[in-house]
């Protein structure tokens, strides 16, 4: 099965944020209103890669097991629309909940091959709308309250924080697909944000026991001129990289071989060998050296 960013109920109790920081670093309006836009653009800047694609490009076949191009679009598509029932229709949400229970092994590929089925301009106009369907909801939502998912509820913000992350992720499994090198840009926080603070999930998950301490994490943001940061300066356990290399590795879109992030200390250093940003059963990630 495809690694996917979404996870049932069961994990819903497993903790996602370290200790000390707050669930929304910023919740400002302007801050919102960011999050939304970075959204909007990261799904642009894959239908740039796919929307002149012949239909041959489209078939494709993707770092994911039976997963083509078009898959990958099919299942960004299917989740966006759970993400714009759980806004607009939380009882119709329940409902999506209580058939994935039913086949928790399949209804994620059963969902990317219902859509990878379509033609492909029908895929990627249903795509293009259910985007554009989803931004309007968040945007109008109240910005306090919290949608049911597959896992915690989450605010708006935080919802399309995840959608960030989860069409990036799938994007560069596109971009790998096709040949192409993507030029990083400042929307790696929010994937990098989710990295971080999904540290101890991938410690749970695993049935391992989450590190007691915080750990720093240093990243040198895609521009070159800004350091992005999280947890204490004092931590004994340290992460340092480049953004673009620890969201590859926090999204197992690349090995911890192929990347030039490094760990100090016992802690970041196991992290650095399972790191997931994603939710659901540990992913098996990608093999050393295959990093295009």
């Amino acid at each position: 099965m495809q690694a996917c960013l979404i996870v049932l109920c069961a994990a819903a109790s497993l903790p996602l944020t370290p200790k000390g920081e707050p669930a929304v670093s910023d919740p400002s309006a302007a801050a919102v209103l960011a999050v939304f836009a970075d959204l909007r653009e990261e799904g642009l800047a894959l239908e740039t890669l796919v929307r002149d694609l012949p239909d041959a490009g489209w078939a494709e076949p993707t770092p994911a097991p039976g997963w083509t191009v078009a898959h990958q679009i099919a299942h960004l598509h299917w989740t966006d629309r759970a993400a714009l029932i759980s806004v607009t229709d939380p009882e119709g949400f329940t409902a999506l909940v209580e058939e994935a229970v039913k086949s928790p092994d399949s209804f994620v590929d059963e969902g990317a091959e219902e859509g990878a089925a379509l033609a492909p301009a029908e895929l990627l106009a249903r795509w293009r709308a259910g985007r554009g369907a989803l931004d309007a909801a968040l945007a109008a939502a109240s910005p306090d309250t919290r949608f049911p998912w597959y896992g915690p509820p989450m605010k708006a913000a935080s919802m399309a924080g995840a959608r960030l992350m989860e069409t990036w992720a799938h994007g560069q499994d596109v971009a790998d697909a096709l040949g192409v090198r993507r030029t990083p840009t400042a929307r790696l926080r929010h994937v990098a944000r989710i990295g971080v603070r999904a540290r101890d999930y991938a410690f749970a998950v695993r049935g391992l026991p989450a590190p007691a301490g915080e750990f720093r994490v240093e990243l040198a943001a895609p521009d070159g001129g800004e350091t992005w940061s999280y947890g204490p300066p004092q931590a004994a356990d340290r992460v340092t990289g480049p953004a673009l290399d620890f969201c590859l590795l926090v999204t197992q879109r690349a090995h911890r071989a192929d990347l030039d992030v490094t760990a100090t200390g016992p802690g970041a250093d196991r992290w650095l060998d399972i790191a997931q940003a994603f939710a659901g059963p540990a992913g098996p990630g990608r093999a050393p050296g295959t990093a295009r």
